[in-house]
């Protein structure tokens, strides 16, 4: 079976009216009290592979559940079996159970014949359960209170499930906002199985989620080409939220968050020649724009900030590095908890999981609009000593969009044309990025005190940092206006 769900952390300050909410007026709610324990290989296969194997003990039964990524954030592949004991100790594992299902398969691949299997963490929860009438779709309610423990290390837990029983998935959705909006829940991938695995390797953070590739071929339409695309970039983004907004995060979170909000952007104008009036689009520009501060400080001022101290130093000034402006810096975990950026995640699950009424044929479409965008950089491209700081600025976003729109694209074309053109345009990205960073301190520091005797002479030596990395720029500009786009024959 296919399990559709959306699970949610619940503040501190909202867990009482959560519970209250979840139990109801009357008499429909029940509690329960889940035990349960988790295998893997000693390898960790499982866990590696997406897939969860699980024992829990509800009520006086036990039932073994294998567990798997689904499509999309939402889904997720599930095979319970009811066993037989009635011991308070855990049976051992039969992956055999689940043979013949789609989720018992992955098992089975991973797993071999016969393999070893051992317990790699456990779960004790609380559960409040209520089913729920939407228009269209029954839901459940489940609120979860208790712990994760692995060997002497434990996590709490306390979060929000809604699952569709049955119905729209966009009743889903529904609920959720309105759960989100009235008692400020963030959205969380992250299952249980996950942060267990985590909790048994020592840490709460996972690892940041990189773009992963998309499969298209040319007799997929449009509408499925589409849902491909926006899927796997909706995938990339709401991991890396999860992670930021549960508070344990790196500086790599927070930059492909961006990359995947970016690269979400460049698949809607894709798909849509109104991108620019696209809801979506705007939200995912306001969540980048937040976003911003925190990259630049990492990405801008500590590797400039090396490169200024030595210039310093090597003229001969005795003086200290200007500290880079504070400006209006916004804190990650907040922007992602923000009840906008929480009503943008839930929108963006539902775009990823439409499959429009489109029975016309992706290829040509595409090409067509990636044509449209190849000529206009190459017209830009051909006039770059013209353009002032903000054409430049609009050329590198320009630069970035074609090349993911290619990436998503690669299904289409001759591999080894296509190889070529996306590294002329990597080239020219990491080009213009390193001018853009410049330009962006350059800017940054013009706000820095006057007073301050150093700001002088790092205004200087960036202005001219500037010039000298716009004329690095043009061997990569020419490398991309003399290769050939593989539509052309």
């Amino acid at each position: 079976m296919t399990e559709i769900e959306l699970k949610f952390q619940v503040p501190a300050e909202s867990r009482a009216a959560v519970a209250a909410a979840v139990a109801g007026r009357g008499a429909t709610a029940r509690t329960l009290r889940l035990q349960a324990a988790y295998f893997d290989s000693p390898d960790g296969r499982l866990a590696a592979a997406g897939v969860a194997l699980r024992l829990r003990r509800e009520g006086a039964r036990w039932v073994q559940t294998a567990k798997a990524a689904g499509e999309d954030a939402m889904t997720r592949l599930e095979h319970n079996v009811p066993r037989r004991e009635r011991t308070a100790a855990v049976p051992e594992p039969e992956p055999a159970l689940h043979a013949g299902t789609p989720v018992g398969e992955r098992l089975a691949a991973l797993l071999g014949e016969g393999g070893e299997l051992v317990c790699r963490y456990r779960t004790d929860i609380r559960r409040t359960l209520r089913s729920v009438r939407r228009p269209g779709a029954l839901l459940e309610l489940a609120f979860d209170q208790g712990r994760i423990v692995a060997g002497d290390a434990s996590a709490p837990v306390c979060e929000l499930e809604i699952e569709l029983l049955r119905g729209d998935p966009a009743a889903l959705l529904a609920a959720a906002r309105e759960w989100v909006a009235r008692h400020g829940l963030w959205l969380d991938v992250r299952s249980k199985a996950e942060r267990g695995t985590l909790l048994a390797a020592g840490t709460q953070r996972a690892r940041e989620r990189k773009a992963g590739a998309v499969v298209l071929d040319a007799a997929m339409s449009l509408g499925a080409a589409r849902r491909a695309v926006l899927g796997e970039c909706v995938q990339q983004v709401v991991v890396n939220a999860s992670q930021i907004a549960s508070g344990d995060f790196g500086d790599e979170h927070v930059h492909q968050l961006r990359v995947g909000l970016r690269r979400l952007r460049s698949a809607l104008a894709l798909f849509a020649a109104d991108a620019e009036d696209d809801p979506l689009d705007a939200g995912a520009a306001a969540l980048f724009r937040a976003l911003g501060a925190a990259r630049d400080r990492v990405a801008i001022a500590q590797p400039l900030g090396e490169q200024i101290g030595a210039a310093m130093r090597a003229a001969g000034v005795a003086l200290a590095v200007p500290t880079w402006p504070a400006g209006a810096d916004e804190d990650p975990v907040q922007a992602l908890r923000s009840a906008a950026a929480q009503a943008w995640l839930l929108a963006a699950l539902q775009a990823s999981a439409v499959v429009a009424p489109d029975e016309a044929g992706a290829v040509e479409p595409l090409k067509a609009r990636l044509a449209a965008w190849h000529r206009q950089l190459r017209r830009s491209a051909r006039r770059f000593a013209e353009l002032d700081e903000e054409a430049r600025h609009r050329l590198r976003k320009r630069v970035k969009r074609l090349r993911y729109a290619l990436e998503f694209t690669r299904g289409l074309f001759e591999a080894k044309k296509l190889a070529r053109l996306v590294k002329a345009l990597a080239e020219l990205q990491t080009r213009l990025g390193a001018l853009n960073d410049a330009g962006v301190a350059l800017q940054a520091l013009r706000t820095a005190p006057a007073t301050d005797p150093a700001v002088s002479f790092v205004l200087g030596w960036l202005t001219a940092r500037c010039a000298a990395l716009a004329d690095e720029c043009r061997p990569a500009l020419e490398r991309f206006v003399t290769t050939r786009p593989p539509w052309k024959r």
